[in-house]
Order: C-alpha cells, then sequence, then structure tokens
C-alpha cells in the first residue's frame, strides 16, 4: 500500500473557497506570500515550459485597476449592473495574485496543455492558500478577458491571457458547504 497523507486528503475533501467580498485584512505579507507562490509554481508543467508567472496585485493596484475596469467596461457599451460588478472585485480587493497564463512555443507541448498548467496553478495557489488558514476564492470576471485591460492594466503582452485572479485575505465567516458533485452522474468506469 502506498504511504497516505490523511492531513493532505482531509483538506482536500473538505476545502472551500471563501466568497472574495467576505474577505477582510490582514492579507500576507510578502514573506507570507512566497511560500504560496512557491507551492503554486510546483504545478505540473509539461515540458518544464512555466507556461503562467503571476502578477501580485496589492491594494493601491488592485484600485487602480476598478478605475480601469470601469473605464473599459463603460467603452464596450456593458450596462451599469454589469459595469459595477466588472470593478467590484478589484474595489473589494485587499490583495490577489493575477495568475498569468504566458504560452511558449514548443513543439512537444501544445497550446492547450499550457492552458491546462496555467490553470493548475490558479488551484494550486488557492488551496495552498486556504492550507495556510488564509481566506482565498479564484475569480476573473469580464475585464480578465479585454485586451486593453489586460494590456494596460496588468502589462500582458498579446499571446498572455488571465487564467484566474486569486484573492487572499483574512476570512471573516465560515463559508457554507454546497452541493458537490453526484460521482454517479460524472465518474464513468471502463474495465476492459
Amino acid at each position: 500500500m502506498p504511504e497516505r497523507n490523511d492531513a493532505a486528503l482531509a483538506f482536500l475533501l473538505s476545502r472551500r473557497s471563501r466568497p472574495a467580498k467576505t474577505l477582510q485584512l490582514p492579507v500576507p505579507t510578502r514573506d507570507q506570500l512566497l511560500p504560496l507562490l512557491t507551492a503554486a509554481a510546483r504545478t505540473p508543467d509539461h515540458g518544464k515550459l512555466e507556461p503562467w508567472r503571476f502578477v501580485v496585485l496589492e491594494r493601491p493596484a488592485l484600485a487602480r485597476l476598478a478605475e480601469l475596469a470601469e473605464a473599459r467596461a463603460t467603452a464596450a457599451g456593458r450596462s451599469p449592473e454589469q459595469i459595477a460588478k466588472d470593478r467590484s472585485q478589484y474595489d473589494q480587493g485587499l490583495l490577489a495574485v493575477a495568475v498569468i497564463e504566458s504560452p511558449k512555443p514548443s513543439d512537444k507541448v501544445p497550446p492547450l496543455e499550457q492552458t491546462y498548467s496555467a490553470g493548475a496553478a490558479c488551484l494550486a495557489l488557492l488551496n495552498a492558500a486556504l492550507a495556510a488558514g488564509w481566506g482565498a476564492n479564484w475569480l476573473s470576471g469580464w475585464a480578465s478577458t479585454d485586451p486593453e485591460f489586460r494590456a494596460i492594466g496588468l502589462g500582458l503582452q498579446p499571446q498572455e491571457r488571465v487564467a484566474g485572479i486569486v484573492h487572499i485575505a483574512t476570512e471573516t465567516v465560515a463559508a457554507p458547504e454546497r452541493p458537490r458533485p453526484d460521482l454517479d452522474q460524472v465518474v464513468t468506469w471502463i474495465s476492459d
């Protein structure tokens, strides 16, 4: 039998994202954030391409991004309700890490696998933050898909995309459990 890590398994079986709007101060210091980023950087990465990078967004940057999200959403003709939602995660955010999909040319690793690796980095960061005792939530939102917002706000190159924005701060309320998938509906067993 393989050696079990019961604590890690118990964590994964009970992990739950925390709503970003319920997160409060304090946020991790840079020294507290570095181990979480180190854990996220251990994500599966076929070919060792590192097809992702991290942009840490501190409070002043999030305030600037809220203004930019509103301006870009207004320019795109989005409704007032959509505009309010587009800027809210930046207005409410205290500290976030944008996980940037940064694909690399490769004859061996297709672009889709690089996209999956960036998504895995988001989940690894989220889980590392939760395991360290912080509240955390993985969001994206309309603004993160807007090319001008990505270029102006985050300094992304044209081939780069936002895989996710992971908000990390102190949990203020216990997140309620939510229904989980019925394994009978999502698992197929193939024996032969």
